[in-house]
């Protein structure tokens, strides 16, 4: 499990990434203005791990050869990843996922919502159109 905490311009994120085998989750998690470390722990002790259990959508990450390296190469591949972006392409994938599935679970329940909404609609003029001809 990963944390990474950048600035986007506007406001402090933290993506949390978590592999499991070959697959891959991401979650994003806005944390507004620069977060203190207390903030951040208590992200990490609190909601960090309900967001990742909510996530349910997943990226698949092609396997690594695991072979033993060099530590001056580890450490030079570590300071070089300090330099580069935050997020993997991978993570950005499985957000986007997530994002999409998120997209279409609202799309889904709103449907539901405006056609109960046109049923009862539907209802209540027929209700009143029978009492109207009962002479109420």
């Amino acid at each position: 499990m990963k944390l990474t905490v950048f600035y986007d311009g506007q406001f402090w994120i933290g993506v949390v990434e978590q592999k499991e085998g070959e697959a891959l989750k991401a979650v994003r998690y806005v944390f507004g203005s620069e977060p203190k470390d207390d903030e951040v722990l208590a992200f990490v002790n609190g909601p960090m791990l309900s967001l990742l259990h909510k996530c349910r959508t997943t990226t698949a990450v092609p396997l690594e050869m695991k072979k033993r390296k060099n530590p001056k190469r580890l450490q030079r591949e570590a300071a070089k990843e300090m330099k580069t972006k935050p997020l993997s392409t991978y993570a950005q994938t499985a957000l986007q996922l997530e994002l999409e599935h998120r997209k279409k679970e609202r799309k889904v329940l709103r449907k539901e919502l405006r056609e109960a909404l046109i049923k009862r609609k539907r209802e209540l003029k027929r209700l009143k159109a029978k009492a109207k001809h009962r002479g109420r």
